[in-house]
């Protein structure tokens, strides 16, 4: 059974840093892609940041400079460094994870909850 935890959320100003993390558990596949998606109150989910397994990564936009995503796959786990954060950075925080050639991501964590106060 494939299972993600996250932590490392909290509450912090803005200008503040924060480092989630993420613990995969149950996984076989050699090859994935991963990710952290963020959902803030009142509006859709919305991918952060993905690595795949060969090691390249994407970011959104909104995020491009001040998140930095990585992996640890001797820990199986995945990190999202958050710098530069902004109060329109609050939101919960996933991490997903599915092999290569699914459509979507199959499988998420429960999610850590940002806040960044202004």
């Amino acid at each position: 059974q494939v299972q993600l935890e996250e932590s490392g959320g909290g509450s912090v100003q803005a200008g503040g840093s924060l480092k989630l993390s993420c613990a995969v558990s149950g996984y076989r596949y050699s090859k994935y892609s991963m990710g952290w998606f963020r959902q803030a109150p009142g509006k859709e989910r919305e991918g952060v940041a993905t690595i795949e397994s060969n090691g390249s990564t994407n970011y959104a936009e909104s995020v491009k400079g001040r998140f930095t995503i990585s992996e640890d796959n001797a820990k199986n786990s995945l990190y999202l460094e958050m710098n530069s954060l902004k109060p329109e950075d609050t939101a919960v925080y996933y991490c997903a994870k599915k092999p290569v050639g699914w459509a979507d991501f199959g499988y998420w964590g429960r999610g850590t909850q940002v806040t960044v106060s202004s």
